[in-house]
């Protein structure tokens, strides 16, 4: 395959865009081709053994920050990163394109038709679908990329989220739930009472609403909700993830008793870790728009970026985007 990586997409780019790139070209064994600033990218790659990797740099003179909106990115900065990288996907001479950027301005660039790959026909909001780090591993969509969403936006999310789980994760007839207040019909906002009877009748496995306790415990293959809650929910995940490590770790360092507690369990923790590492899921799909577009953290490392560029090259080979168009064209 050849996957386009954003090297100026992460905060510290383009350092872990470059090795996280390397990393996958060795261990996939597929082309990769950097595009920012050429010389930047070059000096990183410098640093790191590449003999044997199939890596090209595409030079694009801007890049699109943090701070910028995505929409003054789309006419603001044609020669950036994101639309020289997109833009390769867009013409065929690559497969995927996988970004540590600014998450409106991917979405901005994808969804543009004349630069960029557009939205799947039939599509009204790409979302981002998150697998969530736990061990069931379930697809949390949207995760941020449509604060305010309609009924309707929510079933095209599950659609595409049951889709996507079905073929890039292998779960059969996958498990949607919407993600509210409570389990019973009744409640929830207006936005989850509306959008109940058109799951109940798409033919999806809707299992009905879940709360967020229950989706981190996997009860549900696929958890719906608008970006604004969802990107609340990761957001907040991380932030007790992060608090609950810290908190252990001051604790086991509390006396001799608990250090050596602390180093016999030491393999326990690691395990968990592991598993619970936001880094091994790498990035999160953007669903509905027409090719392969991974986001991942802005604060990615090396190793996460190649989990992202993994994630690419599986939704590729399972012909994911395929799928949705096909089940889209299906629904009209």
């Amino acid at each position: 395959m050849r996957i386009v990586v954003d090297a100026m997409g992460s905060d510290d780019h383009p350092a872990p865009d470059v090795a996280g790139a390397a990393l996958a070209a060795r261990e996939f064994k597929d082309t990769i081709i950097l595009v920012g600033d050429q010389g930047q990218i070059e000096t990183e790659l410098a640093k790191l053994d590449t003999s044997g990797l199939s890596i090209e740099v595409q030079h694009a003179g801007q890049k699109i920050e943090m701070t910028d909106k995505p929409s003054k990115v789309v006419k603001g900065k044609p020669n950036s990163s994101m639309h020289v990288g997109i833009g390769l996907v867009k013409r065929g001479e690559a497969d995927a394109f996988v970004t540590a950027g600014n998450t409106g301005g991917a979405l901005a660039v994808a969804m543009l038709r004349q630069v960029g790959l557009g939205r799947i026909p039939g599509v009204k909001r790409p979302a981002l679908g998150v697998i969530f780090p736990i061990e069931e591993r379930p697809l949390l969509i949207d995760n941020g990329a449509n604060a305010d969403c309609k009924p309707e936006y929510l079933l095209q999310f599950s659609l595409m989220g049951s889709l996507y789980v079905e073929r890039a994760l292998g779960i059969q007839n996958p498990r949607v739930a919407l993600i509210s207040n409570g389990e019973e019909e009744g409640k929830g906002n207006a936005l989850i009472k509306e959008a109940i009877p058109l799951l109940q009748a798409s033919g999806l496995n809707y299992i009905g609403n879940i709360e967020p306790k229950e989706f981190m415990q996997g009860a549900a293959d696929v958890g719906v909700t608008d970006g604004f809650t969802g990107n609340v929910i990761i957001k907040t995940a991380e932030a007790i993830a992060s608090y609950m490590n810290n908190m252990i770790r001051r604790e086991i360092k509390a006396s001799p008793l608990t250090i050596l507690g602390g180093l016999l369990a030491r393999p326990a923790f690691k395990r968990v870790g592991r598993r619970l590492n936001p880094d091994e899921v790498g990035g999160a799909p953007l669903l509905g728009v027409n090719g392969v577009v991974i986001v991942a953290h802005g604060g990615s490392n090396a190793y996460a970026m190649k989990q992202a560029i993994g994630q690419a090259r599986r939704i590729v080979e399972k012909k994911v985007v395929e799928a949705i168009r096909t089940g889209m064209s299906s629904e009209e």
